[in-house]
């Protein structure tokens, strides 16, 4: 049995991207709705990314899911973490990279939480995924967030280097959504 998950999200390379992991995954339908919600704020992704599903929920009154990204540097102790969109739109991916210019350890990690809740009332069920990489001069496309300066672990090229197929198959947001993946499968087997 499907179940039709409303997705809240302004990126529409959010959504072709989430829509494309789940490929035929047959539990879940997922459709896009824009609304405007609060951005929470603070050094904890979990909350932040619960309060956004809460607000999302007040306004859908359904099966609701949110997402929230973090690009986090093991020389700045985590940041920018959940305020790498803030960092992004005041210094641009090249700023990123020279946020570190002081530092040795290049090393970075993505992480990639989504909110999943079935109605008002019910829990919030957070799914998380991480790639580790390191922060490089961008290269590629710059056209979605960081992608050109996030180099994966084992790889010779940025998320936006790479096809799409294969970026699909390590990335964040891959293992996020595996996680929630394998919760539908085993909420579907049950009695």
């Amino acid at each position: 049995m499907s179940v039709t998950v409303t997705f809240v999200t302004g990126n529409a390379k959010k959504l072709e991207e989430v829509t494309a992991i789940l490929g035929s995954y047959s539990s879940i339908h997922v459709v896009r709705q824009n609304i405007d919600l609060p951005e929470y704020q603070g050094e904890n992704p979990e909350y932040i990314v619960k309060e956004k599903c809460l607000s999302a929920l007040k306004i859908i009154n359904g099966p609701t899911l949110v997402e929230d990204t973090c690009l986090c540097f093991n020389a700045l102790q985590g940041l920018p973490g959940p305020y790498v969109k803030w960092f992004l739109s005041k210094i641009g991916p090249s700023g990123l990279i020279n946020l570190l210019s002081s530092w040795e350890d290049k090393s970075a990690y993505a992480l990639c939480l989504f909110a999943y809740c079935e109605g008002v009332g019910k829990e919030v069920k957070i799914f998380s995924g991480t790639t580790e990489g390191s922060i490089v001069t961008p290269r590629g496309a710059q056209d979605f967030g960081w992608d050109a300066c996030f180099q994966p672990t084992g790889f010779n090229l940025t998320y936006a280097e790479m096809d799409k197929k294969t970026k699909n198959l390590i990335s964040h947001r891959y293992r996020a959504l595996e996680a929630m993946k394998l919760y539908f499968s085993e909420k579907s087997q049950k009695p």
